[in-house]
């Protein structure tokens, strides 16, 4: 089985700066993709950021400019690194993945547990 942890989340004032990072562990041939979502509190779970195996990334057009999203192939860990947050940003922040599992291109997809992000102003 796959599992993924995150980790980094905390509280920062409006202006500040974290790094999330999302480890993924078990069976891994290579990824697919990991993504980085947040859920407010009564809101809808968004997708933040994302990155393929290969590099490609996405941004919400609400973090562009501001938060930047890695992978570590090596590790098979992505990381999210987040400036000039925002009290907007406040949020509960899930890791998603995409993995394959083995040489024959089956595949694992699921969460992480997630992790706190409040940023005060």
């Amino acid at each position: 089985q796959v599992q993924l942890v995150e980790s980094g989340g905390g509280l920062v004032q409006a202006g500040g700066s974290l790094r999330l990072s999302c480890a993924a562990s078990g069976s891994i041939f290579s990824i697919n993709d990991m993504n980085w979502y947040r859920q407010a509190p009564g809101q809808e779970r968004v997708l933040v950021a994302g990155i393929t195996g290969g590099g490609i990334t996405d941004y919400a057009d609400s973090v562009k400019g501001r938060f930047t999203i890695s992978l570590d192939n090596a590790k098979n860990t992505v990381s999210l690194q987040m400036n000039s947050l925002k009290p907007e940003d406040t949020a509960v922040y899930y890791c998603n993945a995409l993995i394959t599992i083995d040489e024959y291109a089956s595949t694992w997809h699921g969460w992480g547990q997630g992790t706190q992000v409040t940023v005060s102003s």
